[in-house]
């Protein structure tokens, strides 16, 4: 297929590839709106999400040039539709993976972070370039301070320009995994597969839980109790978890039982 976004179905999960290699898979208008086509064309059919990008690059982050191109006509509203994309994977039932195969600046340093999980290969870079712009990262740095990273880890991204590989990703928890550059797809791939045989009532609302605590709920007692009702609310949308027990009781595995990490 041609265009900036390569979709790619698979059984209870899909693969979304930006594909502007030539400009280092740099989101333009084209790009946001057939993000957002996509995730609402997988809602309700994929459980896990693979985003990723073409070549040597995950996603260089907005088209600058096209938004310098854009001022100079008067057209805005740029930020706000790539705050839109990102906003809706947070809100989005499926479990998005950030497969980060390369260079991972700005808008692409965000997109790793609003992802529920990521994986990196030895080759990615992260980093946010905007300080040598005399800006504030107003989308990267808020989804790196709200990655869980301590403040100066998040200081040496906003403040230096410096980027950070796969390795010290992971060693500072950005991402869950650093592999080989042959292996990430096939990590990324093997981990959606994993949780698309999964229920998708359970992930929707397990993926909400995990916003909600500790970014709205700080307190144990509240966390324990917002714990329980989250299980209501999956008993309210889905026998899944009868049948679980039962199968457990009747002496057969569920779906990733028994797997080690």
């Amino acid at each position: 297929m041609t265009g900036p976004l390569v979709v790619t179905r698979h059984a209870g999960w899909a693969e979304l590839r930006l594909d502007r290699e030539a400009r280092r898979n740099a989101v333009d208008r084209e790009s946001r709106q057939a993000l957002l086509q996509a995730f609402e064309a997988l809602r309700g059919e994929a459980r896990a999400i693979v985003l990723t990008g073409t070549g040597t690059s995950f996603c260089a982050g907005m088209d600058l040039k096209e938004r310098e191109r854009d001022r100079e006509q008067g057209i805005e509203g740029a930020g706000e539709e790539w705050i839109a994309v990102n906003l809706a994977i947070r809100a989005h039932p499926a479990i998005f993976i950030a497969a980060v195969n390369g260079l991972a600046l700005g808008g692409g340093a965000t997109l790793v972070n609003v992802c529920d999980l990521a994986i990196a290969s030895t080759s990615a870079s992260i980093g946010c370039p905007e300080m040598g712009f005399s800006t504030y990262p107003g989308m990267a740095g808020p989804a790196i301070q709200l990655s869980g990273i301590t403040r100066k880890q998040a200081a040496w991204l906003v403040l230096t320009t410096n980027r950070i590989d796969g390795v010290t990703a992971e060693r500072w928890g950005m991402v869950n995994a650093c592999v080989a550059p042959e292996q990430l797809l096939p990590h990324a791939h093997a981990l959606a597969t994993q949780i698309a045989g999964f229920d998708a009532v359970a992930l929707a609302e397990s993926k909400k839980a995990l916003d909600r605590i500790p970014a709205g709920i700080t307190g144990w007692r509240e966390a324990m109790d917002h714990g329980q009702a989250v299980n209501a609310a999956i008993r309210a949308q889905t026998t899944a978890q009868d049948e679980g027990s039962a199968r457990f009781a009747a002496g057969v595995k569920n779906p990733g039982q028994g797997i080690a990490s």
